[in-house]
């Protein structure tokens, strides 16, 4: 028996079929176009439906014993009095608020809500696109995120859960509820939004979708980030898990919610009072691919020569696309520091990969109770990931291939409400090796890092005294 979890990505769905024992028996993805016009960063929503249901009906048969879903979180759209779209989907990557997050980004306002609902101050939530729809006169019925869409089409409910809403900034991550100071300042009411349910929440199938039995429970699922740490084995408190891929994240399951007074991490929930804490980042192999644009080289051989170089003395602050964690500020800009006339590609590219893998360690700082983590993602088919994350997280990294991620996550939540296993602490992901930190570059790379901090702080006030190209 198996069960079939769809992955709502940012360029295609991917659905898997997943066995009890978290064993991915067949997968199949149908891709599309995410629309991008400067700030601007969309889906059509009937694409991806039709992209969903045209992947189940593939993987479809009698042996399926439910669905679930997951997605890229943060996502929102409109919808009319008849649940049809009015609005394109936005995604995480629509970078429309960035106006609206710098009035509230730093106020004791801004800094209640983040505590509040777990969410950071940043333009990729809903709430603050929600903002950025009221402020330009768009208005719906109905708000939803495109999983809860994909959702109402499968079974004739739009539902939202505690995963997906606790990435919203929309949710009080302590009542489990809507939030009226956020709903207020997005300019929408309670009844706009779906209902909230647990991620195991069932509904029955009402879609016609060839090869399935209708009436099969549909469960409502959760966002991408804390089902990525249920599909690797990572969801007992103190475990975490690293991704990384053209961006990355580190987040680090709990019993319960809290960010810490700093306001530098997410609160994300799994299901089961399982939660993450954690930060994405919005640089991972995405400095490699521009190094390797920039100079010519091949990003594979560059970064297999950069492997045993010394950056020299060059600090990089890798903020090519902005960046999120632990800084929350959409319009941060890269910097090489120290930067002389002999210093290599290599050189810089080996800079850029360690201001990556610092980013990282500044979000584990500010997690509690860290007992192992787990890595994942295409970026660690170069060794040199791997080995410098190591050396600046300061521990072993035990590697998980990625075999599917947080569709598997999202099928163990459905075995999970069927009842076929007990908890979701479980590991079933075993990893297939250790990567073991140098103890003289864990040294290294602890010392470098607080100035790191004091470059982007300084940085960051030079820009917003009008010194800088601040955009």
């Amino acid at each position: 028996m198996i069960v079939l979890a769809v992955d709502l990505g940012t360029s295609a769905t991917k659905v898997v079929a997943v066995d009890a024992q978290a064993r991915v028996v067949a997968s199949t993805e149908r891709k599309y176009p995410m629309r991008t016009s400067g700030v601007e960063a969309t889906h059509d929503p009937h694409q991806v439906l039709n992209a969903a249901l045209d992947a189940l009906a593939e993987l479809a048969s009698e042996d399926v014993k439910a669905i679930s879903l997951t997605g890229a979180m943060h996502s929102i759209m409109g919808l009319d009095a008849s649940l049809n779209p009015v609005t394109e989907s936005l995604s995480w990557a629509d970078n429309r608020a960035i106006e609206q997050t710098e009035r509230l980004r730093g106020t004791p306002e801004g800094r209640e809500l983040h505590q509040a609902t777990g969410a950071p101050i940043h333009s990729f939530t809903p709430l603050m696109k929600l903002a950025w729809f009221h402020e330009n006169g768009v208005r719906a019925a109905k708000w939803c995120e495109i999983k809860d869409f994909v959702h109402l089409h499968l079974t004739g409910e739009l539902l939202n859960e505690h995963s997906s809403g606790s990435g919203t900034g929309l949710m009080n991550i302590r009542t489990l509820r809507w939030y009226e100071p956020s709903l207020e300042f997005a300019g929408v009411t309670a009844d706009q939004l779906p209902p909230l349910v647990e991620p195991t929440h069932s509904t029955p199938l009402k879609a016609a979708i060839p090869g399935l039995r209708p009436g099969i429970p549909v469960i409502v699922g959760g966002g991408d980030g804390p089902l990525g740490n249920l599909g690797v084995g990572a969801a007992a408190p103190g475990c975490g898990a690293v991704s990384l891929g053209t961006s990355g994240a580190l987040r680090v399951a709990q019993q319960g919610p809290g960010v810490d007074e700093e306001g530098r991490t997410f609160s994300y929930a799994i299901a089961d009072g399982l939660w993450v804490r954690g930060g994405a980042i919005s640089n991972g192999g995405v400095v490699a691919q521009w190094a390797s644009e920039t100079f010519g080289i091949p990003v594979g051989d560059l970064l297999a020569q950069a492997a045993p170089v010394d950056s020299d003395g060059l600090v990089a602050l890798p903020y090519l696309l902005g960046e999120r964690a632990p800084w929350w500020d959409p319009t941060a800009h890269a910097a090489l520091l120290g930067l002389r006339r002999e210093h290599t590609p290599q050189q810089i590219t080996k800079a850029l990969v360690e201001g990556v893998c610092q980013q990282l360690a500044l979000v584990l700082d500010a997690v509690p109770h860290v007992e192992s983590l787990r890595i994942t993602g295409g970026a660690f088919r170069a060794p040199v990931w791997a080995q410098t994350l190591a050396n600046t997280l300061g521990r072993p990294l035990h590697l998980t291939e990625d075999t599917g991620g947080s569709a598997v996550g999202a099928a163990l939540l459905a075995w999970r409400a069927l009842g076929e296993i007990e908890s979701l602490t479980v590991d079933l992901v075993q990893p297939t090796r250790t990567i073991t930190p140098d103890e003289d570059a864990i040294t290294r790379y602890a010392k470098a890092r607080p100035f790191v901090a004091k470059v982007y702080r300084a940085l960051e006030e030079l820009y917003n005294e009008g010194t800088g190209p601040r955009t």
